[in-house]
């Protein structure tokens, strides 16, 4: 069995053949899918979709990307749906520091009043860390949480064993199967394989092989023979400590 800790199920772009995704990842060992929420406005639409397909979870939060049409109203409406709903955990949430024009000063504040949330909850978080891994852990030092998955993580050894200190575990999906992303495949051949989790990031990070085309969950079968590859170990090891590694770090999956 294998667990997706990060896919946008709920998203547009399966519209058209959800039910024909889900199915594929159930036929690749994909029994275990984990949607992290982006925005308040599409929590029902998430709540839906994990509903219908047995093995989905929902994690509840507001995305960096979207915290500029975010306001207080939100908060409390998050906080509505993690007493309600019980997720796995708080996400996605965090920063990101590559994409031109969201306010720094404003997405710090969403993300500190979200680690209160989860702290209030006693939840783990999954953190959106591009080109921001310092700043998040900034503030995780002031606003310890019961810890979590640090999402597409491409930072340094430094800043990994800081997460895994904390009691984070390091997501690797898509970026790990290009050949030319050598700081990742280290990090993934590396790192003690308790910290490491798979995903898939359905729609995007599509692994090397879809030429930058939709991404999908039934791919993380591939994605978990590229870690076995690059770590020398069989499939279904990988299979079972990254799977247990995510059901340690997420709540009830």
């Amino acid at each position: 069995m294998l667990v997706d800790t990060h896919c946008h199920l709920d998203a547009a772009e399966f519209d058209a053949d959800r039910d024909q995704v889900y199915q594929d990842a159930r036929c690749a060992g994909v029994h275990r899918i984990v949607v992290p929420g982006v925005a308040v406005d599409g929590f029902d639409r998430l709540k839906t979709t994990v509903s219908r397909y047995p093995g989905c979870f929902a994690a509840y939060g507001i995305h960096p990307l979207y915290v500029m049409q975010a306001g207080e109203r939100d908060l409390a409406l998050l906080r509505d749906w993690l007493a309600r709903e019980r997720p796995v955990a708080v996400g996605e949430i965090g920063l990101d520091f590559f994409v031109a024009g969201l306010d720094p000063v404003r997405q710090e504040y969403f993300f500190i009043e979200q680690l209160k949330l989860a702290r209030a909850f006693d939840l783990p978080v999954i953190l959106h860390v591009r080109r921001s891994v310092d700043a998040v852990l900034k503030q995780l030092r002031r606003f310890p949480v019961p810890g979590g998955i640090a999402h597409a993580f491409n930072g340094s050894r430094q800043q990994a064993e800081t997460f895994i200190r904390m009691g984070f575990k390091l997501g690797f999906g898509g970026a790990m199967t290009y050949p030319g992303s050598t700081r990742i495949r280290a990090l993934a051949t590396s790192l003690p394989l308790e910290a490491i989790v798979l995903e898939t990031d359905a729609p995007d990070i599509p692994p090397v092989w879809l030429n930058r085309g939709r991404n999908t969950p039934a791919t993380l079968a591939q994605i978990a023979q590229v870690l076995a590859t690059l770590r020398g170990l069989p499939l279904e090891e990988i299979a079972i400590a990254t799977s247990a590694n995510a059901a340690l770090r997420l709540s009830g999956i």
